[in-house]
């Protein structure tokens, strides 16, 4: 059965960094749009990165210049590097992977959610 598995979340400090995974089985994610998303207590949940199949980015504005979304077709994985990590960053994160190959999918994807298959998270805490 497919599964998408999220590692890397922890607690930091204000400024610090984590690379979060997302990894597949039964699945090849260069075929799909992945996207990462966030959920605070109390709050909604945000899209913050989406990476498509031929590798078009994009960032939930509060996530510009500080976190980088990439693949690496090799090992099956799609990373989230987060740095200049900020207390409002805490949340729990998980990863969406949607069979799209539409080039402009992602704006769809960060507002919506993926119709298809999701992770069960990882939390990250940034606090001192």
């Amino acid at each position: 059965q497919l599964q998408l598995v999220e590692s890397g979340g922890g607690l930091v400090p204000p400024g610090g960094s984590l690379r979060l995974s997302c990894a597949a089985s039964e699945l090849v994610l260069d075929h799909y749009v992945v996207g990462w998303f966030r959920q605070a207590p109390g709050k909604e949940r945000e899209g913050v990165s989406c990476i498509t199949s031929t590798d078009s980015t994009e960032y939930v504005d509060s996530a510009k210049g500080r976190f980088t979304i990439s693949r690496d077709s090799s090992k099956n994985v799609v990373y989230l590097q987060m740095n200049s990590l900020k207390p409002e960053d805490t949340a729990f994160y998980y990863c969406g992977a949607e069979l799209n190959p539409l080039p402009a999918i992602c704006a769809v994807v960060l507002n919506e959610g993926v119709s298809g298959y999701w992770g069960q998270g990882t939390q990250v805490t940034v606090s001192s």
